[in-house]
Order: C-alpha cells, then structure tokens, then sequence
C-alpha cells in the first residue's frame, strides 16, 4: 500500500510538471513570434525610410531625408525654401540675392561656399552636410571631391533630349530635390499653385486689349562693347511659361539650342517687329537705350515705334524654380497689362 502510494504520489508530480511544461511551450512560442514581427517592423521602417534620388551621373541612396544640404546652383536653394527649408550652405550668395527675387527668404546663418563655378570643397567640408546638389555641367569635374564629404545628386538644366523642355527638367528636379528632404506633398502644393497663377494670368491677358498675344522675349547684354541679344526658343523654361499664360513665343530656331535661345544682331530682329517685344536688360547695361538706340534698323521696328517694348526689370531671373516661376509671371503680367 505504501508503495502504491508513493507511486501514486511520483505519477501525480511528473503529471503535474509534464502540465507546466505544456503551459509555458506556447509562452515561449508567442515570444519568439512577436520578437521575429518586431524585427520585420523595424526593417519594414528603415526601408521606408530610405530615400532613392535620381540625378543625371546616377541615383543618389539616403537613409534618411537629408536634413543638411548644400546646394552649389541658385535653382537648387530655391528648390528648397520652396518647401520650408533652408540649406545650410550655397554658392555665390550675394548674386543669388541679386537675381532671384521670390518672396521665401534666405536665413542669414546660411554659408556661402564659395562661386558656382569654383566652391569651396574645405567650406563645405566643414558644414558636415547630408546632401550636396550639383550642377552637371559645373561640377562634374569635382564629383569625387564632393563624394567623399557626402551622397552628391547631380542635375542638368539643359537637357540634350529634344522631347524634354527645360520646364520639364525644373519640375521634376524639383520633385527630387523635394523628395530628398522628405517634402513631397509641399511640393505638389507649390506646383498646384503655380498651374493656378498661370491659370489667372492667361484669364487676365485674354482681356487685355494687347494688339496681338505673339511675343519674342530677348535678353540682352554688351559684350565686348558690342549688343549681345539672346532670343528664347521653344524648349525655354521661359518660353514654355508664355505658353502657359496664353502668350505666343514667336521664335523659332532653325537648329536645336540646348540652351534655351539663339544669340542674334539687330539685323534679325525686323523678322519679329510685329510682335510684343519683351526683355531682360541691366540697368547698367541697357543696350537698347545706350548702343542701339540711334541705330536705325531698332529704331524703324515696328515694336519700337509702336511702343510694345516691355520691360522685366533686370532682376527677372528666367532660369530658377517654380518660385521664380512665379515672379516672371507676375512681372509680365503688371508689365504689358496693368501698366
């Protein structure tokens, strides 16, 4: 009997034990799940995070929206304010407060890093960025140099591809430039807004009382004491912005110009004399008032002595971001409408 006990005594303790066991097995098993989940979250959330830019030499990876960035081209720092954020550092500020005139101003802590053709690499070394945007056509020689102090994107205003206007190229630089410091959706915003300011310009200049919508847009310069004059062709930035607002760019090129116009003499202008000239001039520098003016083929054009001359003021920078976009609108509208 006392044996039967004790035996019954040592089934009852393993069958006790054996229940334990079989309590904590699926304890364990909920841990290691959850463990493995949470693992898969938090590479699921580094993954996101990640940032994939695309650039002319290549795409740029960003583990993270870059919080720091330098931008070598006036175009890329505006990129930038116009989605709430400062670079920390930029090329040639004092010409970048010369030309660019929107409304977002820089922070007076920016550095400048030196000229857009020639930047510091030790300046911008120093500013620890996350980002640097370049240039392709002025800072490819140095893309090594930039590489070494952090993830570098590369753009090119003036694409070679006949089907892309420069205005395609701004937008979708925008777009990166936007993505790369996680603000997507504010650029969207910018791009919206800018489609409705063109909307309410073109809705102004159709009820103008213009004597005609064709235009040829010119900016002009001396060069070697001679007029240097620039007429802007069809894959403009600019021309497109004419195009959107209900104005007819009347220049056509006979050959492709990768950079937005064709360079002329007076002698080419009678071609265009029916049309709204309208033109970009330094006060300093006003060829039109100063070398052409007692030269008679400007003076017998019909825009000249019809006075449809419009001036944009030497500031109007026709080669920006949206910003600027924006300026040039409103610049032309106050100019050939409101005045």
């Amino acid at each position: 009997m006392k044996k039967f006990t004790l035996l019954l005594s040592a089934l009852m303790i393993f069958l006790l034990l054996a229940a334990c066991g079989q309590t904590e097995e699926p304890e364990s098993a909920n841990e290691t799940e959850e463990t493995e989940t949470a693992t898969e979250t938090e590479e699921t959330e580094q993954v996101a995070e990640a940032i994939t830019i695309s650039g002319v030499l290549g795409d740029v990876e960003l583990e993270a929206p870059a919080e720091k960035v330098v931008a070598l081209e006036w175009t890329y720092a505006e990129d930038l304010l116009a989605v709430g954020v400062q670079p920390v550092g930029m090329s040639d500020i004092e010409g970048y407060n010369s030309w660019v005139q929107i409304e977002e101003e820089l922070g007076s802590d920016v550095v400048d890093v030196g000229t857009r053709q020639e930047p510091s690499l030790e300046k911008i070394a120093e500013l620890e960025p996350d980002l640097i945007i370049a240039i392709k056509f002025r800072h490819e020689a140095i893309k090594e140099e930039l590489e070494a102090i952090a993830p570098t994107v590369f753009f090119d205003p003036y694409p070679t591809d006949e089907t892309i206007s420069q205005y395609d190229e701004m937008e979708s630089t925008f777009t990166e430039v936007a993505k790369a410091v996680d603000k997507s959706a504010e650029a969207e915003q910018v791009l919206a807004d800018l489609e409705q300011k063109y909307e309410e310009a073109k809705t102004t200049i159709e009820a103008s009382d213009l004597a005609t919508k064709d235009v040829v847009l010119s900016q002009a310069y001396s060069a070697n004491q001679a007029p240097e004059i620039r007429i802007f062709t069809p894959n403009s930035m600019a021309a497109v912005i004419l195009d959107k607002i209900g104005l007819n760019n009347v220049h056509e090129s006979e050959q492709f110009e990768v950079y937005g116009f064709s360079t002329v003499n007076v002698e080419a202008l009678p071609q265009y004399e029916e049309a709204n000239f309208v033109y970009v001039v330094q006060d300093e520098d006003n060829v039109f008032e100063n070398q052409l003016k007692d030269n008679a083929v400007w003076k017998n054009l019909n825009f000249v002595q019809e006075d449809r001359m419009y001036a944009l003021g030497g500031d109007a920078w026709l080669f920006g971001g949206p910003l600027s976009a924006k300026v040039v609108v409103d610049r032309i509208v106050e100019k050939m409408v409101s005045n």
